[in-house]
């Protein structure tokens, strides 16, 4: 039995070796392109998989990605037909939260507008809500939402969700399918998008869903660059409706210099950068996985292939 490692992105082979056959000591590990005979290879963890370059895999049980959009690859048609896992954690990715909740307060705040100020030696003050008075709306209440929106409810703001279907146990309010996305942007002084990448949520952030949002609203995209239409965006925020986006994704990727997301005083660009799991996070959700497809059980955050997330 032996697991293939392919372009995980941090440490060493030796690294990745110890951390795993300390848990697993008779899983063999190797190392894309140092394959082998691909009929040892029962699993595959890997990140931005490059499907045309793959043998046939005859004994693959399953496969571990690091991505938490898998919208790039899900549906090719190259790729083995086993089950997927999302390698997140199931009370979600520290990162992530930190990274949602540091932006929801730099927003709530109003710290560009205090750095624009600070630049222009202004001293002054900018009228300031209670978080009590700040609607913070989730698009996509998964794994990776649910922790930060935990954290800003008990900071006292006013935290709901959005979601494709319901969520019966979930700690806040959820709006559902079609006939609550009005309702969620209406109510959200920030929307925080962490949605997986459909057909029905390209583009989802345009310029009827930002008309909907309370003047001087606020964009947090972690989702994918494509859930933004970058034109209604930039509209928007020159028009005065909307105060400031922080947007860590963007279609294409890198942003062209050229990208006028660049130069908006209403804009924080940020190198898809709010996730970076190490092998000491990684590592052990390998092994949990190995663990319970050996066992005959279903992966932790197994792909839905239809859905596409």
């Amino acid at each position: 039995m032996a697991l293939l490692i392919i372009n995980l992105m941090m440490g060493t082979h030796e690294d990745w070796r110890a951390a795993i056959k300390a848990e697993l000591p008779d899983l063999e590990v190797r190392f894309w392109p140092g394959i082998g005979d691909p009929a040892d290879i029962e699993y595959l963890a890997f990140t931005r998989p490059n499907l045309d370059e793959w043998p046939a895999f005859p004994n693959l049980k399953a496969m571990l990605t690091r991505q938490a959009g898998v919208d790039g690859f899900v549906r090719h048609p190259g790729l083995p037909d086993v089950p997927l896992s999302k390698l997140e954690p199931e009370d979600g990715d520290p990162m992530m939260t930190e990274y949602a909740v540091m932006h929801v307060l730099r927003l709530h705040r109003h710290m560009p507008t205090y750095r624009e100020r600070q630049a222009q030696r202004e001293w002054r003050e900018v009228a300031q809500k209670r978080p009590g008075e700040r609607g913070v709306g989730f698009l996509g209440y998964g794994t990776m939402a649910r922790k930060p929106a935990r954290i800003l409810r008990e900071l006292g703001f006013d935290v709901a969700a959005w979601t494709r279907t319901p969520k019966p146990d979930a700690e806040i309010p959820v709006f559902v399918g079609a006939g609550g996305f009005d309702a969620i942007l209406e109510r959200s002084d920030i929307v925080v998008c962490l949605l997986p990448l459909t057909g029905e949520t390209r583009g989802i952030l345009n310029a009827a869903a930002f008309a909907k949002m309370p003047a001087g609203g606020m964009v947090i995209n972690i989702g994918r660059g494509e859930h933004v239409v970058a034109e209604d965006l930039i509209a928007a925020l020159y028009s005065g409706h909307l105060y400031h986006a922080a947007l860590d994704a963007h279609s294409p990727e890198p942003l062209p210099p050229e990208s006028p997301l660049w130069d908006h005083p209403g804009v924080t660009v940020m190198p898809h950068v709010a996730r970076r799991p190490n092998i000491a996070q990684l590592a052990p959700q390998i092994v949990a996985n190995i663990r319970l497809r050996e066992a005959g059980r279903r992966l932790l955050q197994e792909v839905d292939r239809e859905a596409g997330y």
